[in-house]
């Protein structure tokens, strides 16, 4: 009950994109694989190099 399920479905497509970035993946197969958008995919992207850090941290802890 904290998130809707389009808030929950937009942090399952954004993990998503995370993920088949750490593959090595190219922007236009990630869209294809997933259906997101280009412009989503890089902001992703650009969370993962320049943001706070959360993913970072998130895929450490997976890691583990």
């Amino acid at each position: 009950d904290l998130c809707t399920p389009a808030e929950l479905q937009a942090m399952k497509d954004r993990w998503a994109v995370v993920e088949a970035l750490q593959e090595g993946l190219t922007y236009r197969a990630i869209h294809d694989r997933t259906g997101v958008s280009v412009t989503t995919i890089g902001r992703v992207a650009r969370c993962l190099t320049d943001g706070a850090g959360g993913y970072r941290i998130a895929l450490e802890r997976l890691e583990e």
